[in-house]
């Protein structure tokens, strides 16, 4: 594998790893507003973690970027 093949796949990486959190927030804002209240605790709980993976996958391809300050201030 070349450099620019390895710099397309990290930032394929990178890219779905931003994905995955917003459609991780989208779902949660949807619950939300179809339960008319937070969604339960344990899905609050799970999707924390899922997107700290991600974000950790993340990182592993390109530090320092908004991503992580950015998911800090979802709720």
């Amino acid at each position: 594998m070349d450099n620019e093949e390895r710099a397309m796949l990290e930032d394929l990486i990178w890219l779905n790893a931003v994905i995955a959190t917003e459609l991780i927030q989208i779902t949660e804002n949807t619950s939300q507003i179809l339960r008319k209240q937070a969604p339960p605790a344990t899905c609050l709980a799970e999707h924390r973690s899922l997107r700290e993976t991600a974000l950790a996958i993340a990182e592993k391809y390109r530090q320092n970027t908004a991503l992580g300050p950015h998911l800090q201030g979802h709720q």
